[in-house]
């Protein structure tokens, strides 16, 4: 089978949509079906030249809308080698584009919205007239988009429960669980922790609770920011009695640190009297548009935040692996791509309810799971903080038990192949192939 794979951007930068895709892809070539992606980044842009899968890229795109010209007539040449089509996203104009070329070639075409049905999107009070633009361009053009599709493709339950609600007509053929996994992470290496001490030297030897995600309003780092601040207080007044010692530092590692909402993160952390540091190598990047003060003398045990920028390979799974849990207090979280790899490290993970994976993980022993409010927040950390030692180990125990469980990407890769698959070439299910847990 050769799918072909559509996404606005391959820009790892830009969300967990691009991580997903390439996560997936190299399962699916070891289980026999060919993918290549069709995307609107520009041609020979520095962040897509090291995967080892053809990307047509048919950009530059032009407004938030990410229209090209290019695609539609690449499209139309193309579409005839391949069996299926796999729509990532919606809102922009790869989904009408993808639904018009696909309806005049005959091509079946499949939609993974990866939560951009959420309710959230229409509810949340800052997004009221992006709510009121996305109900007009839902009524005049998406709701076809979803409407003529062969299925709409979910990453767990929770998710495909939750796009019925916002929008009117909403009237899918079908709509498919089909999971979302990840790839056993790397083997633990020294170049790992050389890395993490190489970008931030004061983090050796010292306890730190890890933020790793876009920085940006949806994920609630504020919250986390004045939960950290909340509790350093509570620690520091007796009103918090706990035994361990030193106090963990706050890292706080994704893109983002340059937008206003960085910015204002940043300003917080002053406001709270929270050391704050930027590594050199993320400081020329953001010094010009976060002209704060950075405080550096604290590589002594006690409360600070290190803002380490965008982080990837052994760099990221050395911040995962020695962080001692993964934080992220998500308004809205559809999968969490970095949830799942905390757990595969083993990694504890404290979250929101509003994570879409919560219930698996925390049934599982291996999350502390509260609201996506600073309440809600504050407890995650406070609750955390309290346990022994024992617990945490076994915590981590369960992480990654809970990891293979639930959210192996072969076992998505597998249920993936079968809802796409033509019902004349699926081969018998086998007992263990038959549902992937996600409710």
């Amino acid at each position: 089978m050769n799918i072909l794979q559509i996404v606005a951007s391959m820009n790892p930068n830009e969300g967990g949509v691009s991580k997903g895709i390439r996560n997936t892809i190299p399962e699916l070539n070891r289980l026999g079906v060919t993918n290549e992606v069709a995307c609107l980044n520009s041609p020979g842009s520095d962040e897509l030249w090291d995967d080892s899968f053809t990307i047509h890229c048919l950009g530059p795109s032009k407004s938030s809308w990410a229209y090209s010209p290019l695609l539609r007539p690449w499209l139309a040449t193309n579409l005839s080698r391949f069996d299926a089509v796999i729509l990532n996203g919606l809102w922009q104009y790869p989904a009408m584009a993808t639904r018009k070329a696909c309806l005049s070639r005959g091509t079946p075409y499949y939609v993974m919205p990866h939560g951009m049905l959420d309710p959230w999107f229409q509810r949340d009070p800052s997004r009221r007239i992006k709510a009121i633009r996305n109900w007009f361009y839902w009524k005049g053009i998406e709701h076809k988009t979803i409407r003529d599709a062969e299925a709409v493709l979910f990453t767990c339950e929770t998710e495909k429960l939750l796009a019925r609600e916002p929008f009117r007509p909403y009237r899918p053929k079908k709509e498919i669980t089909v999971g979302y996994g990840i790839e056993e992470p790397p083997k633990e290496s020294p170049r790992e922790k050389e890395e993490l001490y190489n970008r931030c030297p004061a983090l050796k030897d010292q306890t730190y609770l890890l933020f790793l995600s876009r920085i940006h309003p949806k994920k609630g780092l504020d919250l986390l920011i004045q939960a950290y601040a909340s509790l350093r207080d509570a620690v520091a007044s007796d009103k918090l009695q706990v035994e361990r010692e030193p106090f963990p530092k706050l890292v706080i590692a994704g893109p983002g640190l340059e937008t206003p909402y960085g910015k204002r993160c940043l300003e917080l952390c002053q406001s709270l009297g929270l050391p704050t540091r930027i590594p050199t190598e993320n400081t020329k990047a953001s010094s010009t548009s976060c002209p704060l003060p950075l405080h550096t003398s604290h590589s002594a045990p006690g409360p600070a935040a290190y803002f380490l920028g965008m982080v990837d390979g052994p760099l990221k799974w050395g911040c995962l692996r020695n962080a001692e849990a993964f934080v992220l207090p998500s308004h809205q979280e559809n999968f969490g791509i970095a949830v799942v790899e905390a757990l595969a490290c083993g990694t504890p993970v404290l979250i929101s309810d509003q994570v879409n994976i919560w219930r698996e993980i925390e049934r599982d022993g291996a999350a502390i799971v509260g609201k996506d409010n600073l309440s809600g927040t504050t407890s995650l950390l406070r609750d955390w903080h309290a346990q022994s030692e024992d617990t945490k180990n076994r915590m981590s125990r369960n992480s990654q038990a809970s990891f293979r469980t639930h959210f192996s990407i072969e076992m998505a890769a597998k249920k993936f192949i079968r809802s796409i698959e033509p019902a004349d070439k699926r081969t018998p299910r086998k007992k263990e192939e038959a549902a992937i847990p996600c409710r």
